[in-house]
């Protein structure tokens, strides 16, 4: 054990006398996170659409309240008058605006006498996010017009009651559990990959051959304290993280041992896989090379950043057996749902397997000679 943890000890030495190395490790993850965690995911705001009012009747200037309603609440769009339909059509082509809203002549009258009363909207789906929302609010707008004044005492038709279990999950905080886990793998290449590779080509490796340690105490020791870099990274996102996306839950004492024991086993499970991987390579190059296809390989398809229901067959594959799926799928139910041990139960055994596997395969990959 002695052994073992002098060789921890070297390689934090080594890790902690290198700032730079410590910050540009999570600098990655918490700009990830703060840029694409206010870039995607928010509500649309602001749309510019055209009204074109050729009716100009009681209801349409009903429709023209509910737009101004929108615009002074949720304020999704909002409408600019138009007189010339084409007009207002080739400014969306051009792309000053977003969509065009059409009342065809005599639409009041057709509305108070029920004959099939229609509004045009014309949107510009090549950007299919702000088509959609505009899509599901004028959907909205058209439903609440069409609701009777007084309601009945039994509905005619059957309705959705939606119920929400927590309360509004801004993007930045779905993201920050993809962050966390970045965040130590970056950990991980850079402070174990990279430099075990670098002190093997420098003959650093050399030296432990001509000392006592075993092949199972070197192993143990590099593996050991690459975890260590990793949880401290991991650790320290979470918190900053945790600030900057407003999670308070994070810092409760058992949400916080919950987390602590999420990045821990999430830590060594990366090391041992990152460790089996650089083994047997001699070149330095390699593992610098491999960053970003790992990068991609693991990261995306975790559902980090978008759900893997949505995924292809062959992606959600890849998805049941990346690490970084599990790693996310706890950290969320600890950050976000509060779930308690038995909703990440699944994942650290899972992650415990998986880094235990690694280690068993790569102790004896480990050249123990030259």
């Amino acid at each position: 054990m002695n052994r073992m943890w002098a060789i921890v000890e070297r390689e934090l030495r080594k890790f902690f006398r290198s700032p730079a190395l410590m910050i540009m490790s999570m600098m990655l993850p918490l700009v990830q996170l703060i840029i694409l965690g206010n870039a995607f995911g928010g509500k649309i705001r602001n749309a510019q659409i055209a009204f074109v009012n050729e009716d100009h009747g009681s209801e349409s200037i009903k429709l023209q309240e509910a737009f101004d309603s929108i615009r002074s609440n949720i304020r999704t769009f909002i409408t600019v008058p138009y007189d010339n339909e084409r007009q207002a059509v080739e400014d969306v082509r051009t792309g000053k605006l977003n969509g065009v809203v059409i009342v065809p002549p005599q639409y009041s009258r057709r509305v108070l006498a029920g004959d099939a009363p229609r509004v045009g909207l014309v949107v510009d789906n090549s950007d299919q996010f702000v088509s959609s929302s505009l899509e599901s609010e004028m959907q909205l707008v058209v439903d609440s017009l069409n609701a009777p004044h007084i309601q009945p005492k039994v509905l005619p038709t059957i309705s959705l009651q939606t119920v929400e279990l927590y309360p509004y999950v801004e993007y930045m905080k779905f993201l920050l559990s993809g962050s966390v886990a970045l965040a130590m793998f970056t950990s991980v290449m850079i402070g174990g990959g990279v430099l075990y590779i670098d002190d093997k080509a420098r003959g650093v490796h050399e030296g432990y051959l001509v000392t006592p340690i075993t092949r199972l105490e070197l192993v143990m020791g590099l593996n050991l304290a690459g975890a260590m870099k990793a949880i401290l990274a991991g650790v320290v996102l979470t918190v900053i993280g945790s600030l900057l996306a407003g999670i308070g839950s994070a810092f409760h004492p058992f949400t916080a041992l919950q987390l602590l024991l999420v990045i821990t086993v999430a830590s060594i499970t990366l090391n041992g896989m990152m460790f089996l991987l650089m083994v047997r390579m001699e070149d330095p190059l390699v593992p610098r090379a491999m960053f970003g296809v790992l990068n991609t390989l693991l990261f995306f398809p975790s559902g980090a950043i978008y759900p893997i229901a949505a995924f292809p067959k062959w992606l959600r594959v890849i998805a049941i057996i990346d690490p970084f799926t599990y790693i996310v799928h706890g950290l969320q139910a600890t950050l976000l749902k509060e779930g308690g041990f038995a909703a990440v139960r699944g994942d650290l055994l899972f992650l415990l397997g998986f880094g235990v596997a690694s280690l068993l395969i790569a102790t004896p990959l480990f050249k123990r000679t030259l």
